[in-house]
């Protein structure tokens, strides 16, 4: 491990700025990225810029009955918060699902979402990279990647975002407040991750000294009955293969409205917005279901070691959607 300095930030200016205007800088929260980052030399910085002390660990109801996520706050006491159990169940069961408990004890909400897109090669520093290293190629392409994406990959990429709290709150239309060098802003979280294109290097849209603050859920009545379901090589810690947020709501056994975000499918959260133009309006029932599956991995384009994915989503897709309908006519 390379030295480096530490600087405890006691505000977010101060912290924004002192970022911003090296270089070489990175913000510290909880560190279960970073350190594992570190370690593997997959990244050397020279200033660690702790944000643990800067008051961003409350999670407050708002007027309009939604939910402001501090950025510090602990996975944990997220999942396990009241307002998140009650109104937004899916965003609890996808952070139980997502990690040991010792690492969601540890992980906060701002550093979960900005987690490194997985791949044993990005993570192997002894192979080319176009993420470590752009322009250096992409030891996946004829490689192994059975954890690889089916949805929005390129030729320089095809790596996975492996949060499974973004995919959850993808579905909950969630708003991350950022903290930059010239002021806050707020970018929906559908618009924070990209797709690799030609710069993989680039997991979201932030600049360098941006800071993640917040994150707001807008208010949903049909969150309240919203499930998330991920499919995994073993039931403890693993990242998805495939995994589905859904909520819906039914009426005279039609289905009035859907939303759907899939994850461990590509390289930012996934909207299935093709599933959920299929399902509004249909029938709930398997057939419906299964079509609006099948609409959504329309579009995908497996490799050649990860076709399993089809399969598992169309079935997970499935399972989700049927759980949520049967609860609904209870």
């Amino acid at each position: 491990m390379k030295p480096f300095d530490y600087q405890r930030a006691h505000d977010v200016a101060q912290a924004v700025a002192t970022v911003a205007a090296e270089p070489g800088a990175v913000f510290l929260g909880g560190g279960t990225n970073l350190v594992d980052h570190l370690k593997l030399g997959i990244t050397a910085p020279e200033l660690l810029v702790d944000v643990t002390r800067l008051h961003l660990d409350e999670v407050e109801e708002l007027g309009d009955g939604g939910v402001r996520i501090g950025a510090g706050v602990r996975n944990s006491d997220l999942a396990a918060h009241p307002l998140i159990r009650q109104r937004y169940p899916v965003l609890s069961e996808a952070l139980l699902a997502g990690a040991s408990g010792q690492l969601r004890n540890a992980a906060t909400t701002g550093g979960n979402l900005l987690q490194r897109t997985r791949c044993v090669y990005f993570q192997d520093t002894t192979t080319p990279c176009n993420k470590r290293e752009p322009g250096s190629g992409c030891s996946a392409l004829g490689g192994y990647t059975r954890h690889h994406a089916i949805f929005g990959a390129s030729e320089h990429c095809s790596a996975t975002h492996p949060s499974d709290m973004a995919v959850a709150m993808l579905m909950l239309d969630a708003v991350v407040e950022v903290q930059g060098a010239t002021g806050p802003r707020r970018v929906a979280l559908a618009d924070l991750h990209r797709l690799p294109g030609d710069r993989p290097q680039d997991d979201t849209i932030l600049e360098h000294g941006d800071l993640i603050t917040a994150v707001e859920l807008p208010a949903a009545p049909i969150a309240r009955r919203s499930r998330y379901r991920k499919v995994r090589d073993r039931a403890s810690y693993a990242f998805a293969l495939v995994s589905v947020a859904a909520a819906v709501e039914v009426a005279d056994g039609r289905i009035t409205e859907a939303r759907l975000a899939l994850g461990g499918v590509a390289h930012k959260p996934w909207r299935a917005e093709r599933a959920e133009s299929a399902l509004r309006g249909a029938v709930a029932d398997d057939e419906a279901f299964a079509a609006a599956a099948e609409a959504e991995l329309a579009r995908a384009r497996p490799l050649e070691g990860n076709a399993v994915k089809l399969p598992l989503l169309r079935g997970a897709i499935t399972a989700v959607l049927r759980d949520l309908c049967e609860e609904d006519s209870r």
